[in-house]
């Protein structure tokens, strides 16, 4: 019973955010987040365009508040915005910005929308990226295009560094899947090497070591066979 409460209390949680992201526009919110306080439940909107999210005066909000209250039965919603600073480093809003320009140029520009928002990321800082569109592409039979640059994990503990993000693309040949991986300019590879001038002061202080051992290997060396040469 424990088990069925829970499963149905996480779809309950995933309909609230579905709901939120399909009213508040398609495109400019990332991820929604709930939290479960004493004094009622804490809706963190994590988006790149807070002014049109919110709306004149916070209409949008004390809407979107009233309907929940309604509608999921939540006792006191309180919804916060949180702005996204980089959306070209955020996946979700990558995947959603490439299937609307999809949708609105049309799939056989789907190369030159790719390639743009490839080289925007990457201007952005991001170490790599990689695109994958996927349907009836340009042809009526469907196929893969796989768009990549820079340094990408696959697999491994490493990999789950990498912000991915799925969307969809309905266009007049057929529906088109978006797969978007990003590696964010912060992120920590344990394979990393930083070369700085602390770490090449080291090589120099070490490559002279070892040659002055060399050096000093070679004299003796020399020194032995001269005296080998007298005894004989």
């Amino acid at each position: 019973m424990e088990e069925k409460k829970f499963v149905s209390f996480k779809k309950e949680e995933f309909k609230i955010r579905e709901y939120i992201k399909n009213s508040l526009g398609k495109g400019g919110i990332s991820f929604v987040t709930i939290e479960y306080t004493p004094v009622g439940e804490k809706i963190k909107v994590f988006t790149s365009r807070p002014g049109i999210v919110i709306g004149k005066r916070g209409e949008k909000i004390e809407e979107l508040t009233n309907f929940l209250k309604k509608k999921f039965s939540l006792e006191n919603p309180h919804i916060e915005i949180c702005e996204i600073r980089e959306p070209l480093l955020d996946a979700r809003l990558v995947a959603d910005e490439i299937a609307m320009m999809l949708e609105r140029k049309g799939s056989l520009k789907f190369k030159v929308i790719a390639y743009k928002i490839l080289q925007q990321i990457i201007k952005s800082g991001a170490l790599g990226a990689e695109i994958v569109l996927s349907g009836k592409l340009p042809s009526e039979r469907a196929r893969s295009w796989r768009f990549a640059e820079g340094y990408l994990k696959k697999t491994g503990d490493p990999a789950k560094i990498v912000d991915r993000a799925q969307a969809q693309a309905v266009t007049i040949p057929g529906v088109v899947g978006i797969q978007v991986s990003i590696l964010k300019p912060d992120a920590k590879l344990l394979d990393q090497i930083n070369v700085d001038n602390e770490m090449k002061e080291k090589i120099r202080a070490n490559s002279s070591l070892a040659e002055n051992k060399i050096e000093k290997k070679e004299n003796e060396e020399v020194k032995k066979m001269k005296k080998y040469k007298k005894e004989k």
